[in-house]
Formats: C-alpha cells, structure tokens, sequence
C-alpha cells in the first residue's frame, strides 16, 4: 500500500521527483514528562498527528505540502533533573534549523512552516537571526493556541493538562492511562508579582513548581473534547497551508490601513 504523499517519511523518490512542493512543514516536539498518565513523546505524537491532518486537508484543496520528520527534542533546561527529559538548546535548534532551512532551499522549497508542540521551544528569535541568510520564507505556529481553547475545555491547562490529555485520548488513545492514575497538575506559583501575574518572565524550575510534573487538571478531560479541539485546530493549520502555499512571497502585504 503506497504511503501518504505529503508525508515525506511515507514517500519515495519516484513521487518526490515529479512533485513540486508549495510549502514544507517541519514538525518540532519535545521529549518529556507529562503527569503521571501521558507517554514522555507527548509533544511528539500531537506534532505528528496535527502536522499529517493539516496538510492531507491542504492536499484536498490542492496545496502540495510536505511534512518533514518530526524533530523529537526541545528545550528542556528547566527538567534537567527530571530522568530522560532530554534537552536542546535553542543554540543548537537554530544551527539545526539553519542546516534544514539551506538545504530546502536550494532544493528549491521556498516556504517552511515550524510547527511548533513545546512551550518551551520558541523559534521566533531563531527565524530573525535566519531569516536574512537564507532564500526560504520562515514561520512559525504553536498549534495549541492557534484556536482559543477555552470554547473546547473547562480549564485547558499548561501541560499534560486538559487540552493535551484530551488531544492524547483521541489522536493515540492507548498511550494514555487512566485518568484515575494522573496527578492533579497543581502548580506552585511563584511568589513574586510580576511572575505570577505574568508580565515578568523566567524560566520556570519544573520540579520546585510541580508534584506530578504536570501544570494543569486533566480530570476532565474526554476524547471527544480533543477530537472536537483537534478538527478545529487542523482546519485552521491546514487553511494556512493553502494561504501560504498560493502567496505571492514578494508581495505578502496589503494597502495600508488606517485607524
């Protein structure tokens, strides 16, 4: 049975060969804990699962995109005590990135898309310091929030919460144990002002933050609540897709507008 074209892991040569690729999707996971009930490849089953379903929708309306392997490992300083939390530093993704990006480009990939499924990667500095050194138009999506998830939860949670618990349920449900087996997903808040209110920033410390080193409830967490989150997200993902793939990359913007 032949693969899924738009899954490079999935196709051959003879279909790359005569297939001219719009747009390239570079899935970026993580490896890590999540609760006690979710598999340490979290990140990496939502990115693959969100990455296949946007593009096989960008496919049905003629978008030929193309997703590349998933990269398994994100940045991880703050669980370095945490066992086989495994850790990139945003260096070493953006010489990585930087290697994929010139070689998509001179095979003639013009627009890459960074699907990004770990909050504590962010790409947004990395694509600056790339951008002007390579002929191939950079972005990136977080896929958890490019939809407002609180029409879809009661409380979505930051990670191995509901949102991703009930995405886990519906995209690889024999992954995820019983809900009666999680952790509660509290969180220590940190007791200056500003971090806790969330106009400072630091890196957060996972174990002095969390039991379980999950932050957030997944008590309430359903399959059907993911399946219905999932469909709204790769719609979204997937309509990007076809934008991007039929842009004119030497004029993106529009008329200027006042107000």
């Amino acid at each position: 049975m032949a693969g899924r074209p738009w899954i490079l892991a999935e196709t051959n040569w003879q279909a790359v060969s005569r297939t001219a690729y719009d747009v390239a999707v570079l899935p970026w996971g993580a490896t890590e804990a999540h609760n006690w009930h979710l598999p340490y490849a979290t990140d990496v089953i939502q990115c693959d699962h969100v990455a296949a379903e946007a593009a096989r929708l960008a496919w049905e309306r003629g978008a030929r995109a193309i997703v590349l392997p998933t990269v398994p490992f994100g940045v991880q300083t703050g669980q370095l005590d945490i066992p086989l939390c495994l850790n990139l530093n945003p260096g070493t993704q953006a010489a990585l990135l930087a290697d994929l990006a010139h070689a998509l480009a001179g095979q003639g990939i013009r627009r890459l898309v960074i699907l990004n499924g770990h909050g504590g990667n962010d790409f947004r500095a990395i694509i600056r310091e790339l951008q002007p050194r390579v002929d191939l138009f950079l972005c990136t999506i977080n896929w958890w929030n490019c939809v407002d998830p609180r029409p879809f939860f009661d409380t979505p949670g930051d990670h191995a919460g509901e949102l991703e618990t009930s995405v886990i349920m519906h995209v690889a449900p024999h992954l995820a144990l019983p809900l009666d087996q999680a952790g509660s997903g509290a969180e220590r808040k940190a007791r200056i002002a500003g971090l806790r209110e969330g106009w400072a920033w630091a890196p957060r410390p996972w174990t002095k933050i969390s039991q379980d080193t999950g932050v957030g409830d997944p008590s309430a967490s359903t399959p059907e609540k993911g399946e219905a989150f999932f469909r709204a997200v790769t719609e979204r993902i997937g309509g990007f897709l076809v934008e991007l793939a039929a842009a004119d990359l030497d004029d993106l913007y529009g008329d200027e507008q006042g107000g």
